[in-house]
C-alpha cells in the first residue's frame, strides 16, 4: 500500500477510536514519524494532507525542515533534546515533545526568545512513569516542578505531557501506562494547574494509538503504520 493509502487507514482508525471514547475525530492530532525516512515519502504524505511531521534526531530533521517544500508543516521534536542543541531547535520545530528537565526548559526559553517567529515555542514534557534506564523523561515530581514553573517563562507555551511507555506489542499491556498518565494529569488539574498546560497528552505509537485514544490521548505519533517499517542500517 502507498503511503497515502497508510494514511487514510491510520486516519479513519484514529476516528473510530475516538467515536468509541465518545469523542470528537478531529480532537485528535496525527503526528506522523517521518525518522529515517526521506523526502520522497514526507512529501507523499504532505500530499495526501499530512501537515504534522515528527522527528527524533534534530541534525536529521534540520535538513529535512530546510528542504523546499510547496506544503507549510509542523515539525515536531520527539526525541530526547540535549540542552546544549536548544539553541538550534528552538527555531526550527513548531512543538518539542521532549522536555525533560529545568535546564533543558529554561535553554528552550532562551532561545525561544531569540527566535524570529512571532508565536511562542509549545512543549511538552515528557514523563517517565515506569523508570527505565534506557529511556529518557522526567519523574512525576520532576514533572510537576516543570509544569509549576512553565507558567513564569517567556516565549515557551506549555501545552500537556508526552509518555514513551514500556514496549510491549499487546496493546492491552500498555493501556495500563496511558491511563496513569490520564490520572497524573487530572490530579493535577484537580490540584489548580492551568488547564491550557496540560491540554494534550501525546501518547500512542503505530501499534496502539487506538487504546492511547480510547483512555484520553489528544496526539498519537504514528510511523511505522504509515511509512513502513524502518531499515536497521548496519555499521
Amino acid at each position: 500500500m502507498s503511503v497515502a493509502d497508510n494514511l487514510s487507514t491510520v486516519r479513519a482508525r484514529i476516528a473510530a477510536a475516538a467515536r468509541r471514547s465518545g469523542r470528537d475525530p478531529a480532537s485528535i492530532t496525527l503526528v506522523a514519524v517521518s525518522k529515517t525516512f526521506g523526502l520522497d515519502a514526507i512529501r507523499e504524505a504532505a500530499a495526501a494532507g499530512q501537515r504534522d511531521f515528527g522527528e527524533n534526531r534534530v541534525q536529521e530533521a534540520l535538513q529535512k525542515i530546510a528542504a523546499p517544500s510547496e506544503t507549510p508543516m509542523r515539525w515536531h521534536l520527539i526525541g530526547h533534546l540535549q540542552s546544549n542543541k536548544a539553541r538550534k531547535a528552538a527555531p526550527a520545530f513548531r512543538c518539542i515533545q521532549s522536555v525533560d528537565s529545568l535546564d533543558l526548559l529554561g535553554r528552550l526559553d532562551e532561545a525561544a526568545v531569540e527566535r524570529a517567529a512571532d508565536d511562542p515555542l509549545d512543549v511538552l514534557v515528557q514523563v517517565d512513569l515506569a523508570g527505565e534506564a534506557t529511556k529518557f523523561g522526567a519523574t512525576p515530581q520532576d514533572a510537576e516542578q516543570i509544569v509549576e514553573t512553565a507558567a513564569s517563562l517567556r516565549r515557551v507555551r506549555l501545552g500537556g505531557l508526552m509518555l514513551v511507555p514500556p514496549w510491549n506489542e499487546d496493546p492491552e499491556q500498555t493501556r495500563p501506562w496511558f491511563v496513569q498518565l490520564r490520572q497524573l494529569r487530572d490530579r493535577w488539574l484537580k490540584a489548580g494547574m492551568p488547564a491550557a498546560s496540560l491540554q494534550h497528552l501525546s501518547m500512542g505509537m503505530s501499534h496502539d494509538y487506538e487504546a492511547a485514544i480510547e483512555e484520553g490521548a489528544t496526539i498519537v505519533r504514528v510511523g511505522t503504520a504509515i511509512f513502513g517499517k524502518r531499515e536497521t542500517k548496519t555499521p
